[in-house]
């Protein structure tokens, strides 16, 4: 196969499905015939501020499939194996990539993705072609073999599930292990659910908006008590500081940790306002609101804010060892599949959540589901 299918995207946010020649792996370089690329809902925000340096290009960060091809160097073993691809584009040199901090180098950036650094981006230059598409090429360095129980579909979402287990991580659970999740019903959020309880998580307050969907949820638990927060049944619930009180009845000594996903609004900081002494927020949600607490406030109830954002090595691999392990199933987290030809309706659906979705695949036409 010469050519492919391809999501194109350009400089005017316009998003097209063209036709491109399969790319060609060079030295230290797979191609991977593609199988499953999940969808970043939030693709267009990010085209309009100018965070994809290289344009046109190929969508999907979100990647997993078979090894179809290996550029020189490279182990030949790896041939047919079933990988996802690790998008983290990094330096790998500076303090943070040496410490287990990618995330925060200043070189980062994400195949098929966005730019998030301010420094050179090398890597991003080379592979910014994502995996929405019918193959992929990426370094070599940037796969990881998919355990035999672990599918396609989970493999494209691994780096969704990382970040969940990336923002679990920094909430220091206190033994009590009350946790709050926010924008549950979401991909982050259903995701952490998974994860929530091996990281001391002993009982769940989940919130969102429709009570329906909500109780969806409980199945996810893995166990753990679960209580819900419906957003459509708290009248003016942002002007009165009705989710604040909520939680604050649900939790009298409030809780130790608060999973936020909410992307704007006042939700952030009436979650907050819910902590026990000592509790710690842990956002990864883009929430452009302001806090209303006072430095003062923060340190009489000793409470911690954390932003974090994307995942580790690490992160994936306790997800991939959970998973192969059989001490979490994550199959039904994927509730939407779509052809790549369906990609506008895929991204439409993912974006709105008009209808129930947790996480969506998208496969190349022709790709089993």
């Amino acid at each position: 196969m010469t050519s492919m299918t391809a999501a194109r995207a350009y400089a005017t946010g316009e998003l097209k499905l063209e036709k491109i020649a399969v790319p060609e792996p060079g030295p230290g370089d797979v191609l991977v015939k593609v199988a499953s690329a999940g969808i970043a809902p939030g693709i267009a925000k990010l085209l309009a501020k100018g965070r994809f340096r290289h344009l046109p290009t190929t969508l999907g960060h979100e990647i997993a499939g078979t090894v179809a091809e290996a550029g020189a160097g490279v182990d030949r073993a790896l041939l047919g194996q079933r990988v996802r691809v690790s998008p983290n584009l990094t330096c790998g040199h500076c303090e943070f990539c040496l410490t287990g901090r990618e995330p925060m180098c200043e070189s980062t950036a994400m195949i098929g993705h966005a730019s998030f650094g301010s420094g050179p981006m090398p890597l991003y230059e080379r592979y910014h072609d994502g995996g929405l598409a019918d193959y992929v090429r990426v370094p070599a360095t940037h796969i990881d073999r998919l355990p035999d129980n672990v599918s396609f579909d989970l493999g494209a979402k691994l780096h969704d599930l990382g970040n969940a287990v990336r923002a679990l991580s920094q909430t220091g659970m206190a033994p009590s292990g009350r946790l709050v999740i926010t924008a549950a019903t979401g991909t982050m959020g259903t995701a952490s659910i998974k994860f929530a309880r091996f990281f001391g998580a002993r009982e769940l307050v989940l919130v969102a908006r429709s009570a329906q969907r909500l109780e969806a949820l409980r199945p996810l638990a893995g166990g753990l008590p679960v209580r819900t927060v419906a957003l459509e049944e708290l009248p003016d619930w942002e002007e009165n500081d009705g989710l604040a009180k909520r939680l604050q009845a649900l939790l009298p000594n409030g809780a130790d940790a608060v999973l936020d996903f909410f992307p704007s609004g006042p939700g952030t900081a009436q979650a907050m306002a819910a902590l026990a002494t000592g509790g710690a927020l842990v956002h990864m949600g883009g929430n452009m609101s302001m806090l209303p607490f006072s430095i003062r406030d923060m340190m009489h109830h000793c409470w911690r804010f954390v932003g974090t954002r994307s995942c580790t090595k690490a992160d994936t691999a306790m997800v991939l060892e959970l998973l192969a392990s059989g001490q979490v199933q994550a199959d039904d987290l994927i509730t939407h599949h779509y052809p790549l030809s369906r990609l506008q309706e895929a991204m439409e659906a993912t974006a709105s959540r008009k209808e129930p979705i947790w996480m969506a695949i998208v496969h190349p036409d022709g790709a089993a589901a």
